[in-house]
């Protein structure tokens, strides 16, 4: 599609001014999105993920003199994160993804090859995968070989790529821009270098980023992949799949970031009100020098005392107003923001009053319906970006000699980690014997983890039983002639 070679040969001009230049495209690409809010978004999803939170800049502050508000730095001023945000990313992501993604398929072949290559180290990439869709809307995988040869799954944040689609739907990738930051040394002194690289039909170009202008590096262009190392080959798709949280690609912080904020502030300000001991009472002096509006609320917020003018003459005196803080207002104020933040990020409450005792399995339904309806959204997205994936393994496999499995229908199975009444669940299986095969039933079974797996042990038993059954039968048949003997 970019024909950056041409561009650089002739010094970034097509002969009229009035053409943009594919480098000078992309230029105001990166910029554009670099300034855009919703990259800031995807980085605050990331932060708040990791306890950056906006309270730690939090400046302590009272009204001063002229009514504004003015920084104090004798006052306490405890900056207290309670990251209930990633407590609802974690429980999310494992949610969907706590448990090995498994895969049905006729073919065992096709299967076999698929359980390899979907290892352990892919399923810890796709839990990874989830959180960063849910920290920043969207996150890309990207499919390529490694140094050794082997086909491997490398994964971009959101904030790293700039999609060019190509319908209004965000199905069809025509070109990426990926840019992000390493750290490069020259001699000793570290700094920080922007690198860009543009993924298109033609392979992967190469760039570093000088303030705004692109600079390319060697190589300038490569192909996606080689086969045995020297042939290089290029998919016929744009090889990044993206896997979004939902249609809208919606990072989770928009829906709770103010609650969280409010969260931390309550806890701060309550800090802030135990640790002021001597600023609960107040001084009233009387009969002193008087002082105007401004000096008498600063000093009431700043030290805790004013000082009060009385008529001339009269007696002096030194009074003391006691200031309670009520613990339970703060108790109840923050029960309340938990639970809008639980309500909000569609999560679930695991002290919930359903749960107490033994609770039945509609009651743990009931309590997990929000985030079954969110994970479903997310599920649908991820089934998607699977099929996508998939595309890209099968050329791998026939690239390899493993098989042409183009045709080949297999199902992706999310296995949701949700609790369950064990005991209420395997009796209604005993119930449903004769009624659903039992492939089904072992499937719904809380103790088992592969399916098939599990029903070629359970065909190897009966085999192992039904030749036990066999030897023992007829090792109790009379021998020949023992009936002669017996008689004589």
């Amino acid at each position: 599609m970019f024909n950056f070679q041409d561009d650089i040969l002739n010094h970034l001009a097509r002969g009229r001014k009035e053409v943009m230049t594919d480098k000078q495209f992309i230029e105001r690409e990166i910029t554009r999105f670099k300034a855009s809010r919703r990259r800031m978004e995807m980085f605050t999803g990331k932060r708040y993920y990791d306890g950056k939170h906006d309270i730690l800049s939090k400046k302590r502050t009272v009204i001063g003199e002229g009514g504004d508000l003015v920084e104090v730095t004798n006052l306490p001023n405890n900056r207290i994160v309670d990251n209930q945000y990633k407590k609802m990313v974690n429980q999310k992501a494992n949610y969907l993804l706590g448990k090995p993604i498994t895969f049905q398929c006729k073919n065992t072949a096709y299967l076999d090859a698929l359980n390899t290559l979907f290892n352990r180290r892919f399923m810890r990439l796709m839990k990874n995968v989830g959180k960063c869709a849910l920290n920043e809307g969207i996150v890309w995988v990207f499919p390529t070989y490694d140094e050794n040869g082997e086909f491997v799954f490398k994964k971009f944040s959101g904030h790293e790529i700039i999609p060019g689609w190509a319908d209004a739907d965000h199905t069809f990738l025509e070109y990426a821009i990926r840019i992000y930051a390493m750290i490069s040394y020259e001699g000793e002194d570290e700094r920080i270098v922007e690198k860009v690289e543009v993924f298109d039909e033609a392979g992967i170009h190469y760039f570093r980023l000088d303030g705004q202008s692109l600079v390319p590096e060697e190589p300038f262009q490569q192909s996606y992949f080689t086969l045995n190392g020297v042939h290089p080959f290029n998919w016929s798709k744009i090889p990044l799949i993206p896997f979004k949280r939902d249609a809208e690609e919606t990072p989770l912080i928009r829906c709770v970031k103010s609650l969280q904020d409010g969260m931390n502030t309550i806890l701060s300000n309550f800090q802030n009100n135990m640790e002021e001991d001597s600023r609960n009472t107040i001084l009233i002096l009387v009969n002193y020098d008087g002082e105007n509006l401004g000096s008498f609320r600063r000093n009431l917020a700043q030290y805790g005392a004013v000082k009060v003018k009385t008529i001339d003459g009269a007696a002096g005196d030194l009074r003391t107003l006691q200031v309670e803080v009520n613990a339970e207002n703060y108790k109840s104020i923050l029960e309340i923001f938990k639970k809008a933040i639980i309500e909000n990020a569609m999560g679930y409450d695991a002290k919930d009053d359903r749960m107490s005792g033994e609770p039945n399995q509609m009651n743990i339904q009931s309590m997990y319906s929000d985030i079954d309806l969110d994970a479903n959204e997310m599920e649908t997205e991820f089934q998607a970006a699977f099929e996508e994936l998939l595309w890209f393994v099968n050329c791998h496999f026939a690239n390899t000699g493993l098989g042409d499995f183009e045709n080949e229908e297999v199902s992706v199975i999310f296995n949701r980690d949700i609790l369950i009444n064990e005991a209420e669940v395997i009796d209604n299986i005993g119930k449903s014997v004769g009624i659903l095969s039992d492939e089904t039933l072992v499937a719904q079974h809380p103790w088992v983890d592969d399916v098939q797996e599990e029903m070629e042990r359970r065909k190897k038993q009966r085999e192992e039983e039904m030749a036990d059954d066999y030897l023992n039968t007829f090792s109790k048949q009379p021998k020949a002639g023992d009936n002669d003997a017996n008689a004589g």
